[in-house]
Parts: structure tokens; C-alpha cells; sequence
């Protein structure tokens, strides 16, 4: 699929790379940026806590047919890529000339590095005037909210089940699917040998992570009989209707069809790993994500989704849930800026869940809103039905 070369379109790719790599920023996007499908690469395993696979050294199958005495192509004559060769060799027991074989086939991304280099130099700072505006543009429409009643439709008994085993309502776990690559309409169209591997040893300021995410997608293709040179997914080498990094791949991705296979690409496979992905990291079933708040902070409090505050000291400060809470638990403090007014609201300990899938507020409170939207529009379909 061609990606669109509308400045609208640019932008909306500019800023959500942003939030997969920093999470908000007051700066601008250039118009000039790159043109790139926009779809939300997810961020779930930072730099900070990148995870490598578990060493496996059974003589397992290696998919695919790579045979090379040495790297030619575009990794020709990288030492780092020998270092990692060596190192994956002895650890997992792949054959060298295999590996050899593989990277002699793998593409240098030079649009991903130019355009990496551009986002970096933008600064973290307090959110722009009308940034929560334009961001909630993107997703809150008819185009997200109707595919996902029709996903919802489809899905239905799928997403039932994953709702009783995980605890994790239908509607996020939508939510998630909507943002990230609106069901399955786009799911990205780099290999991601290729994004990986541009990204192992050409991108200097976060180069370790994805040396370890390179390792983890070996792995994970090889444990899955899968061909490494053929899964395709985002700039950053997500994959899938909900984008999983191999890490995550690895650690919470489940076979929900039966089938034999933990298959992202595959809608049921995916509405699992999305579901059991929040599960694992604290979701708490039948618990609030985010209530609106009333007041203005009398003091200058710090704002996002990591800031920590009791009830009692936003009540001191001048804020309170619009509704009444127990709230017997920290609360994030969330500052909203639209065009014309600030608005202030309080995320829960769900709400925090959410942005362990991508750390950002934004990215957050449009999945939140997103599935409210979804729910109302399926039971506005569903009649008497209801959720059931």
C-alpha cells in the first residue's frame, strides 16, 4: 500500500513516532518530515528495561533458506554485527553460516534513520496549546468508531472470552486494536528484519535495545517456524494487529484460536495477547481508568501519567473528582490542553495499565475515549443484546 504524501498526513506519522519515542512534546513537526502511513507503532519495552530472550540451545529447525560463508550486502563489514552473530550463536545455538545468510539479505532504512534524527531533536517539555486537540483528531472519528462496532460484531465471541479469562473489558482491548493499526488496515510495510536490523546497528542513541529486540524476533521466528525475512511491520519492527515488539511477543503473546501458532496477524490471536498483555501488567478488573476532575490547582502541580498524588493532596490543591471516589490509591494528575482551555482529569491505576503499552497520556486517554465510543455504538447496534 502507498503510503499518502498529504502534509496532513505527514504530520499525523511525525507525531505519533514522537509518542512512541519520547511520549509528548511542545515542539513542532516539520511539514517537511518524511511521508509514512500513520499507524502507532507501540512502545512497551523501553530501552530502560529491554529484555533478551531466555538462552535455548535444542537443535531446533532454522526457517529459512540462508547459507553464507560471511555478511555481504548492506552489512558488509560491520563489526558490531559480527560481535552480535557470535554472541546469539553460542547463546541460542544458530549456525553462523545461517545468520551469515540471513543478514547478507537485510536493507539498510535510510528513511528511518533520517527521519529519527529529525524527531529526536524535538524537546520534552509542558504539552502544547491544543496538542490533546489534535491528537484526540486523529483517532476519535467515524472511521475508527464504526470499524471497531464491526470488529466488535465479528469478534464478538472472541472478545468475550478474552473479557472473562483476562478481566480486561472488550472495549479496551479495541481501543488498543483501533489506535495501533485500526484493526488489522494497516499493520506496517517494512520488514522488520530489515527495521530491526537498521535500527541494531545504524541507530547510535538507542542501538542496545534493539540489538535485543533483534535477538528476541530470531528467536521468536524460529520457536514459531516462521521465515525471519518475511513478517512485515512498522518503522520500529512492531508487528501485528496490536503491534507487539518481540520481547513482548515473547513474554505475553498467546495461541488464542487454538491453533498451534501464537499469530498476530491473526484478529483472535491478537484480541488474546492484547488482552493478557494488560492482565499481566496490573489491570484490575471492574475498577475506574479515568475520572473527570473539577477545580483548578491552586499550586503547580507536576501533570502525566507517572505523577503520583493522594486524593487528599489534589483536594488540598484544589482539585477533585467530578463524581464521588474511594480512591483510596495514588491518582495521575492529566493536563488536556485544547485549543481554547486547559481541562484537568484524574487517571486511575488503569489508566497507568494503558501506558505500559505506549508512555504517553495522550496515547492513553485516546484509547480510553476510544473505547467508551466503540462500547456506545455497538450497544446502540446491539438492541436488546447488550454486551452479552
Amino acid at each position: 500500500m502507498k503510503p499518502p504524501n498529504s502534509p496532513r498526513a505527514n504530520k499525523i506519522a511525525a507525531v505519533l513516532l514522537i509518542a512512541l519515542l519520547d511520549g509528548c512534546s511542545s515542539q513542532p513537526i516539520s511539514k517537511n518530515a518524511p511521508s509514512e502511513r500513520a499507524y502507532s507503532p507501540t512502545r512497551q519495552a523501553p530501552p530502560e528495561r529491554g529484555r533478551t530472550a531466555t538462552p535455548d540451545l535444542r537443535p531446533l529447525a532454522e526457517p529459512g533458506n540462508y547459507r553464507a560463508s560471511s555478511v555481504s550486502g548492506d552489512y558488509a563489514g560491520y563489526p558490531a554485527l559480527g560481535r552480535f552473530i557470535d554472541d546469539i550463536s553460542q547463546k541460542h545455538g544458530f549456525h553462523r553460516e545461517y545468520l551469515y545468510g540471513l543478514f547478507s539479505q537485510a536493507k539498510r532504512k535510510q528513511w528511518t534513520l533520517d527521519y529519527l534524527a529529525k524527531s529526536d531533536q524535538a524537546m520534552k517539555g509542558k504539552p502544547a496549546k491544543g496538542g490533546w486537540s489534535r491528537y484526540r483528531a486523529q483517532f476519535l472519528d467515524a472511521r475508527h468508531i464504526d470499524a471497531g462496532v464491526a470488529f466488535w460484531q465479528k469478534y464478538r465471541s472472541s472478545l468475550q472470552r478474552a473479557s472473562r479469562e483476562y478481566g480486561v473489558p472488550a472495549e479496551y482491548i479495541l481501543g488498543i486494536l483501533a489506535v495501533e493499526t485500526t484493526f488489522g488496515g494497516f499493520v506496517g510495510n517494512h520488514r522488520v528484519i530489515d527495521a530491526l536490523t537498521t535500527l541494531a546497528f545504524d541507530y547510535q542513541r538507542r542501538g542496545e535495545y534493539f540489538r535485543g529486540e533483534l535477538e528476541n524476533f530470531l528467536v521468536m521466528t524460529r520457536a514459531e517456524g516462521v521465515d525471519p525475512g518475511k513478517p512485515v511491520g512498522s518503522f520500529a519492527g512492531a508487528m501485528g494487529l496490536g503491534q507487539f515488539m518481540p520481547s513482548s511477543f515473547l513474554q505475553w503473546a498467546v495461541d488464542f484460536n487454538g491453533d498451534g501458532r501464537r499469530d498476530l496477524w491473526n484478529p483472535e490471536d491478537a484480541i488474546g495477547s492484547v488482552a493478557h498483555y494488560f492482565a499481566e501488567h496490573g489491570w484490575q478488573a471492574g475498577q475506574p481508568v479515568v475520572s473527570a476532575a473539577s477545580g483548578q490547582p491552586a499550586a503547580e502541580l507536576e501533570t502525566g501519567f507517572d505523577s503520583r498524588y493522594s486524593l487528599d493532596k489534589l483536594t488540598d490543591a484544589g482539585l477533585k473528582p467530578a463524581e464521588s471516589c474511594s480512591c483510596d490509591y495514588p491518582l495521575s494528575l492529566l493536563l488536556l490542553r485544547h485549543h481554547d482551555r486547559d481541562e484537568y482529569r484524574l487517571g486511575h491505576p488503569n489508566f497507568y495499565v494503558i501506558t505500559r503499552y505506549n508512555h504517553s497520556t495522550h496515547y492513553a486517554m485516546a484509547v480510553h475515549e476510544l473505547a467508551q465510543a466503540i462500547k456506545n455504538g455497538y450497544l446502540r447496534t446491539a438492541g436488546g443484546d447488550g454486551l452479552g
